[in-house]
């Protein structure tokens, strides 16, 4: 295990490493076939979902100040808020056009590799500095937190979706482990 970095950076970052895990590793877990599933008509794909998590990453990203695709979304021009709106209807194009296994994992990887970098590269005053967020007055850090939230929240449903389709999730089950080392803390404590 790598070395930490003390406080809130350290500990964000540990966090990303177990969110990126977990999620490249569900990612890598579907088969390509059923990238286009969906259990029922209003739901997104699994591909749109990962998409979804990539770009949402990189538009918070945008929101925070951090130029991290101009490939993706040009230069959007204005306040937080226009800057926003123009991302997002970016993103809802790239989760309809970006459908291959390989081209969403090279998306999702760029968009973590990206959060990570520029999350590490920035510096105290920046995760302090106040601005005009989601309507809300609120912190940079503030933004770099919705991101990870957001991840965790689609991992969630594509957890969810490995269930639907007789899939488990693509590591142990922390449950059973649990119970082994009750079990043989139980046998050696009698």
């Amino acid at each position: 295990m790598s070395t930490r970095i003390p406080g809130f950076k350290g500990e964000y970052l540990w966090e990303l490493d177990i969110a990126e895990w977990q999620l490249l590793a569900l990612a890598e877990a579907f088969p390509a076939e059923r990238y286009a599933w969906r259990p029922a008509g209003a739901a997104r794909t699994v591909s749109e979902i990962l998409v979804h998590v990539a770009a949402g990453n990189l538009t918070l990203l945008g929101i925070a100040g951090v130029e991290a695709a101009p490939d993706l979304y040009g230069n959007p021009k204005g306040e937080v808020a226009a800057r926003m709106m123009a991302m997002i209807a970016a993103n809802e194009a790239l989760e309809k056009s970006v459908t291959d296994k390989p081209a969403v994992i090279a998306l999702l990887r760029r968009s973590l590799d990206a959060v990570r970098t520029a999350f590490t590269q920035s510096a105290e005053g920046e995760l302090d500095r106040l601005d005009t967020f989601f309507g809300e007055r609120t912190t940079v850090r503030r933004v770099y937190l919705r991101g990870l939230t957001h991840t965790h929240e689609h991992m969630g449903q594509l957890v969810a979706y490995t269930r639907a389709m007789g899939m488990s999730p693509p590591w142990p089950d922390w449950r059973e482990s649990g119970r082994k080392i009750l079990e043989r803390d139980q046998s050696t404590s009698t």
